[in-house]
């Protein structure tokens, strides 16, 4: 009997199958991984696409029309950031209290397309899913929805392409088990760094934490299988220049870097662990388990650390640059300072303010 016959199923798991060495050796030049079809990213990608339809829907019965131009324009090609908000992006003052933003403050109902004749709602409204339990925002959930949700058509079809080439062939190489919980664990981190340092203000979602988790796997293939590959250092600085374009990707609206980012690492961590190397010898095997060793402790720290700083009332006090990362200072987003950054909130404040005062005014003239 074969050698690799003899290990047992969780020892295959973590090598690159039953087949003997050179075999795997030649598949890993050829591109051919554990399986023929990617099925997890099949099936993603169809329910992204009905969620997609979804939003406009939803956009379209609030505004009469599936793409929100008005009263902001949003250049993703798709719905208001109230509708947004609505149908599950990961918005803080939904998750907790936020001191700046309360559960009863108000902004745009998702049927406004005319800020000078605006209805308003509060935060609890905006958030929907039945409101808050006790009153305080408790939807925990917003780490998972926004995997799911996109800013718009222009959103979705640039990150489908990405899922459905580098994100296929990872999960042909990987095997559909070890890619959903490597494709999944980034997404979710994502939002979680993204929810302790981004304004808290600005709707986040999309699937690039997760597909940003899956392109940290190719770096993983790369620098375990240096050797297998063809022209190593060219494809190396591909790589550098496809991760410097997607975090500028980051910077535009509705967009996170810190998804982006937190993707990366946990799916550098999360690939460690789980991707199929191949050792030709005992000391590569020994370093790379040495790594997932590593990786294990440092990925659950990471989890369980922004978790509860997310939680905490002040997650900036941690890090207070840290919002540049993905917020590019400009005039009409305040420099990235303060919380509230939505679409248009300037607007709204000067007009409310300018009511207060024609309001005071008009009493103080009444008076005798």
């Amino acid at each position: 009997m074969d050698p690799e016959e003899k290990r047992g199923p969780f020892a295959r798991f973590l090598s690159s199958g039953k087949y003997p060495l050179d075999q795997r050796i030649e598949d890993k030049k050829r591109g051919i991984g554990r399986q023929r079809y990617p099925f997890v990213v099949w099936g993603l990608t169809a329910a992204m696409v009905g969620v997609m339809i979804y939003e406009c829907v939803v956009n379209y019965r609030e505004q009469h029309n599936p793409v929100s131009f008005k009263p902001t324009v949003n250049p993703m090609l798709g719905p208001s950031s109230s509708a947004l908000i609505n149908v599950g992006a990961r918005f803080p003052p939904c998750m907790k209290l936020v001191d700046d933003i309360p559960p009863s403050f108000e902004l745009p109902c998702m049927n406004t397309t005319d800020l000078n004749d605006a209805t308003y709602c509060t935060i609890e409204e905006l958030c929907g899913f039945g409101g808050f339990h006790d009153k305080e925002p408790n939807q925990w959930f917003r780490f998972i929805t926004p995997i799911f949700l996109h800013a718009g058509i222009v959103h979705l079809i640039l990150n489908m392409f990405a899922q459905v080439t580098v994100s296929a062939q990872i999960e042909r190489e990987m095997g559909s088990g070890g890619f959903f919980l490597t494709y999944f664990a980034a997404g979710i981190f994502g939002n979680i760094l993204g929810g302790n340092f981004a304004l808290v203000g600005i709707p986040s979602v999309g699937a690039s934490g997760a597909i940003f988790g899956t392109i940290a796997v190719t770096w993983v293939d790369l620098f375990a299988h240096w050797k297998y590959q063809y022209r190593p250092v060219r494809k190396l600085i591909f790589m550098i220049i496809e991760l410097a374009i997607g975090i500028a990707i980051g910077f535009i609206p509705y967009v996170d870097n810190f998804a982006h980012l937190g993707g990366f690492l946990l799916g550098l961590l999360v690939g460690t662990i789980f991707y199929p190397v191949i050792s030709e010898t005992k000391r590569h095997k020994f370093i790379m388990w040495i790594f997932r060793l590593a990786a294990i402790p440092l990925a659950i720290v990471l989890f369980v650390v922004l978790t509860r700083n997310f939680y905490t009332s002040d997650p900036y006090a941690s890090c207070p640059g840290c919002r540049y990362l993905s917020c590019w200072p400009t005039d009409a987003n305040n420099h990235c300072k303060g919380s509230v950054q939505l679409p248009a909130l300037a607007f709204i404040h000067l007009h409310r303010s300018q009511d207060w005062l024609d309001e005071h005014n008009c009493d103080h003239q009444d008076d005798p």
